[in-house]
């Protein structure tokens, strides 16, 4: 198996691609969604804010409210990052954001699916609610969609190697990207041995945060509940929020699964199983439009198939 180095995967997606003029158009493109709420801190974002005041010496652990400082990774950084936290914070999530359209971009293009369809690709994770409603508040939503993105890349590459180090490093910023690696292992897309050994790490990542690294905060449980669901359901709010980020993305990826590649299809397990911990969450606590925001990096290659002929998609060969 040849391991590639991350920019070569990237790049070598089409080397006829302009990606600065393409990265810096999808820069500014993010930047003027993201500039009107650009470091705004409710609920979540408070607590992943809090973090990394923490994590700067500015606020005391007490002050911390579980399970968000075990999402160490984004806000670790926004801590490193000098000048104002709370505009470093928005900065490193519009650079994120903008990262996770270029990989999916280049993930496109290893499907084999064209120039216009790569851009297209790069627009929808853009061009939505959740970059102008939650990605400039500071959350570590963007980097886990990042992380997964770079993850499908790495997949389609052929370069599980790579994929396996986007889960570790997605499990860093949100726990549940563990499953990226367990679906590496279960559909057998790396070696076992290897594969436990990233799985290993992911997990020992997190009982280190959890028992060394972040100590001593009050325990928290998600639980079914009917309540929460009888709740959500009277959330007008949560649920505008979830039908905003859904609408386009969803319909197109339904209309778009047949037309899609077979090595897009194949992503449909992956799918399946990172949409079983919002699916659990929807029952235990409060849910919005990150539920599906979460899983755009698996819908929109294969949202962007929508118009391709059949015959065209089974014959798509990924760029080399």
């Amino acid at each position: 198996m040849q391991l590639a180095s991350p920019f070569s995967v990237f790049l070598s997606a089409d080397r006829r691609m302009r990606w600065p003029v393409l990265a810096g158009a999808f820069a500014l493109l993010a930047l003027a969604l993201m500039a009107w709420r650009w470091g705004g801190t409710v609920m979540d974002s408070q607590a992943y804010y809090d973090t990394a005041r923490y994590l700067r010496g500015e606020i005391p652990a007490s002050q911390l409210v579980a399970p968000f400082p075990y999402r160490l990774l984004v806000p670790a950084i926004a801590a490193i990052i000098p000048g104002d936290l709370r505009n470093g914070f928005a900065a490193l999530n519009w650079v994120l954001v903008t990262s996770a359209a270029c990989l999916m971009s280049a993930a496109v293009l290893r499907a084999g699916l064209g120039h216009r369809r790569a851009i297209a690709a790069g627009l929808l994770m853009i061009v939505s609610l959740p970059t102008f409603w939650y990605a400039p508040y500071l959350l570590v939503d963007p980097g886990s969609v990042a992380a997964r993105a770079a993850f499908v890349l790495a997949v389609l590459a052929g370069q599980p190697w790579l994929a396996a180090l986007a889960g570790l490093v997605g499990t860093a910023v949100r726990e549940e990207n563990i499953l990226l690696l367990v679906w590496l292992v279960a559909m057998r897309r790396i070696a076992i041995v290897p594969g436990l050994a990233f799985l290993a790490a992911a997990g020992a990542w997190t009982v280190a945060v959890r028992w060394w690294l972040i100590t001593g905060l009050p325990g928290y449980t998600w639980e079914p509940s009917w309540w929460t669901v009888n709740h959500a359901l009277r959330d007008v709010r949560s649920l505008l929020s979830i039908a905003g980020t859904a609408f386009l993305v969803v319909p197109l990826a339904v209309l778009g699964w047949r037309a899609a590649p077979r090595a897009l299809r194949s992503l449909g397990s992956l799918l399946f199983l990172m949409a079983l911990p919002p699916l659990y969450a929807a029952l235990c606590v409060r849910v919005d439009g990150r539920m599906i925001w979460g899983l755009y990096p698996f819908l929109v290659p294969i949202a962007v198939c929508v118009g391709l002929h059949r015959p065209q998609a089974e014959g798509a060969k990924p760029h080399r």
